[in-house]
This record gives C-alpha cells, sequence and structure tokens, in this order.
C-alpha cells in the first residue's frame, strides 16, 4: 500500500480508496497521537456536503470514540470553520472530510493541530505508521471510558460573529453575487453578506450530495460572470467546495484571481501599516504581473513552491501576515490559520468599501502576462535530470536572455505523472507558444 497522506491529507475515490474501514483508522490512529496529553481528546468534524460525507464521517467518529475520544460534530462548513472551532472550543485536534474542488466521487480527510495548522510531516507519517505498520499499540477503553459524539448547533452562528469581527464596514449599497459552488458555504455565505447589508445574488446554493462543483465554483466561475453582468452587480464572489478558496468577478464580468486579491489585499494592508515587512509570500506559479505590481509599489514578495501549506511555512517561519496562490488560497494570518474563502471575501469587498473604488479599478495595478504551459512527456526515473542536463540549461538560459526581464521560465516536475511542466510567461501569446512547445520537446528528447 502507498503513502496514505498527499500535500493535502488523505484523498481518493470515496468508498474505493478512501474507504468506511480507512476512516475508522484515521479515527482511531489520529485521536491516538493528537490527543495532546489528554485520556480522553476532543475532536472537532465537519464536512462539506459529498453524498460520501455521511459514510465517512460515521466511521471516523466510531474511530475516535473506540480510543475514548469525543468527537464535536458541527455538521456541513467550510474547512476553515474546522481550524477556527478547534482553537475556539480549545479541542486537540480538528478534522475536515472534504475533497475541496474536486469531483464529487472524490473525497479527503484532513487534520488539523489544536492550533488550528495542517500538520506537519512527521505527525502524518506517525499516524500513517500506526494503520500501516502498526508501529503503536492503540488502547481501545470499555465501560463508561468509551468515546462519546456531540452534536454542535452553531457553528455557523460562531463562524460569522468571527469574521464580522475582522471587518470594520458593512456593505449596504453593494449588490453582489455569489456561488457556492453547491458546497460548504451554501448556507453561511449568503447569510453573512445579507446580514452585512449586502444585496445578495446567489447560485449554486443548493446542494443534493452529487452537485458539488459541477460546473460552478471557482474553478467554473462562468455563471457568475454571467450573472454579475446580466444583474448589474457591483462584483461575484466564486467559493469551491470547502470554500477554502475564492475567485472574485469584476461588474464586467472579468475574472480577478488569487494573484490580484493578493495585491488588492497586500497593497491596502501596506497603506494601513499591517503588511509585515510590506511582504507578500506567493508561489512560483504566481503571474509575473504580481511580481511588477509589487515592485511598483514599493512591496516585497517570498515565491515558495506550489502548495499552501509551503506559504504558510514560510508565513509562520518569518511572521508575515498575508500570503496565497493564483488559486484562490489567501491566507490572512492575522485572522486564520489556514486559506478562508470567506474571509477572504470579506476583506476584499472592504478594501472597495473603504477606497470607494470598483473591483475592476483596483484591479488594473496588475497587469497579468500571459501564460503557456506545456507537458514534456517523459522517463519518470529522469524527470529531475533537467536540472543537471547541460543542453536544456542552456536552452532555458537562452530565452530568459531573450525575455529581458519581460519574461520567466519554470521548469517543475510532475509529483505523481512522468511529465516535466514547461510553463512561459511573457507579453506576447504566439511567441509564448512556440518557444514553450520547442523547449517541452527538447526535454523529450533529451529526458526519454
Amino acid at each position: 500500500m502507498g503513502r496514505l497522506f498527499g500535500t493535502d491529507g488523505v484523498r481518493g475515490v470515496a468508498n474505493k480508496e478512501l474507504t468506511a474501514p480507512l476512516a475508522y483508522q484515521l479515527g482511531q490512529a489520529g485521536a491516538h497521537v493528537l490527543k495532546n496529553g489528554n485520556k480522553a481528546p476532543k475532536i472537532v468534524v465537519g464536512s462539506d456536503t459529498r453524498i460520501s460525507g455521511d459514510m465517512l464521517e460515521t466511521a471516523l467518529i466510531s474511530g475516535i470514540c473506540s480510543v475514548g475520544g469525543e468527537a464535536l460534530c458541527v455538521g456541513v462548513v467550510p474547512t476553515p470553520v474546522v481550524a477556527f472551532l478547534t482553537r475556539y472550543f480549545k479541542a486537540d485536534a480538528g478534522v475536515v472530510i472534504s475533497a475541496s474542488h474536486n469531483p464529487v466521487e472524490f473525497n479527503g480527510i484532513k487534520f488539523f493541530n489544536y492550533e488550528g495548522y495542517k500538520l506537519p510531516d512527521e505527525i502524518e507519517d506517525r499516524i500513517e505508521k500506526i494503520i500501516l505498520d502498526r508501529s503503536e499499540e492503540i488502547l481501545q477503553p470499555i465501560g463508561n471510558e468509551i468515546g462519546k459524539k456531540t452534536t454542535i448547533e452553531n457553528a455557523d452562528d460562531l463562524y460569522i460573529e468571527f469574521l464580522k469581527k475582522t471587518i470594520d464596514v458593512d456593505f449596504k449599497g453593494f449588490k453582489i453575487a455569489l456561488d457556492c459552488a453547491n458546497g460548504a458555504a451554501y448556507r453561511v455565505a449568503p447569510r453573512i453578506f445579507e446580514e452585512l447589508g449586502a444585496q445578495v445574488e446567489a447560485i449554486h446554493y443548493h446542494p443534493d450530495g452529487t452537485n458539488i462543483n459541477r460546473k460552478c465554483g471557482s474553478t467554473h466561475p462562468e455563471d457568475l460572470q454571467k450573472l454579475v453582468v446580466e444583474k448589474q452587480c457591483d462584483l461575484g464572489l466564486a467559493f469551491d467546495g470547502d470554500a477554502d478558496r475564492l475567485i472574485a468577478v469584476d461588474h464586467k464580468g472579468e475574472i480577478v484571481d488569487g494573484d490580484k486579491i493578493l495585491v488588492i489585499c497586500g497593497l491596502d494592508l501596506k497603506d494601513k501599516d499591517k503588511l509585515k515587512d510590506n511582504t507578500l509570500v506567493v508561489t512560483v506559479m504566481s503571474n509575473l504581473g504580481l511580481d511588477k505590481a509589487l515592485q511598483e509599489n514599493d512591496c516585497k514578495f517570498i515565491k515558495t513552491s506550489v502548495g499552501d501549506r509551503y506559504v504558510l511555512e514560510a508565513m509562520l517561519k518569518d511572521g508575515y501576515s498575508l500570503g496565497g496562490e493564483q488559486s484562490g488560497h489567501v491566507i490572512f494570518l492575522d485572522h486564520n490559520t489556514t486559506g478562508d474563502g470567506l474571509l477572504t471575501a470579506l476583506q476584499l469587498t472592504m478594501v472597495l468599501k473603504h477606497k470607494n473604488k470598483s473591483l475592476r479599478e483596483l484591479a488594473s495595478v496588475m497587469k497579468v502576462y500571459p501564460q503557456v504551459l506545456v507537458n514534456a512527456k517523459v522517463s519518470n526515473s529522469k524527470k529531475y535530470d533537467y536540472m543537471n542536463d547541460s543542453v536544456i540549461q542552456e536552452e532555458i538560459k537562452k530565452v530568459e536572455d531573450h525575455f529581458h526581464g519581460k519574461g520567466r521560465v519554470l521548469i517543475r516536475p510532475s509529483g505523481t505523472e512522468p511529465l516535466v511542466r514547461v510553463m512561459i510567461e511573457g507579453e506576447k501569446q504566439e511567441e509564448l507558444d512556440q518557444i514553450a512547445k520547442d523547449l517541452a520537446s527538447l526535454i523529450e528528447e533529451r529526458l526519454q
């Protein structure tokens, strides 16, 4: 059996790869490892709207209870709610049953520690070894020491109260379109914007267990783009299935992605002297336009590997307050410990209110450079060899010299497939297409 944990918990096709017995084992091992010295660990459990959630939640809770733990069940809530409530209830850990933006047949189980942060690799490895190698004995109590399930009825209320404290304005006068992806934000997103005074036009907020992320949400914002224009909204906000990411739409129906959201919010925090060292943490996949916009406004940036866990690691290391990804994972570390789509939506809308400017006007500070991504098919054993291949490296240098700082080359081996991903960024689309194709062909030729 292969490694259970990936970059974002345990993921797989529900009832095939991610089964009820595995969820039970994860509940047992997770409660055993994360009990933080407590004899009876307390663990917050939440999920998104997938049909497989009930099956996996039942098994997970059984595992927690079998080792004497208490499962605080908060129902269907966004992933960041579990991180928040873990801290709020002073629990030993939190668990989310969700596969985020993936199709309905997938599901996942992701842990947070008692501080609301994703688990470090060594803790995931320990849980995994217990399950796969029986590396530690897990005691299973009897009688009155068996654990229990407690249902938390007011999770939405607690989260909304928390979110409102992160802003200092209302949204009266705004007409806002929301796409809830038929996912975990379907109740809380329309409610909080209405309570803050906005006129809300909501779509994809009727989950039936099977329609999560189906042609909707942050990965498919086409319906939201049309709605914003048709209803003449000031802006649109699209969440993914577990609402830990946000993609926005301006009043003309144009996408405002995570990069632009980071620039808008980052510059606003800088103006308020709330941006630590005037620095944002972003990934290597962030658009070159983000680099330019920050440099032109006397901001710095640090780049990490792709993945919000790497962004968070860099933020925690040096205490930075804002970071995120082009995909819409944005972390406001002064407020929450993980990417939070609703928190990001409120922060972004607050900037519009404070500056009395449209989203389109604020987003114009960043020019988006065209990006081209081509996959080079290579031998799996050689996909890292491009770094030491003098012919490939010489060609990369030629391309970079050609751009004169107005473009870049990013080569990245796939973590799961025999591919090397070639990303070229610059000003002329047709030129980029040809350069990317030629470079990918060279890599394929050299690394077969």
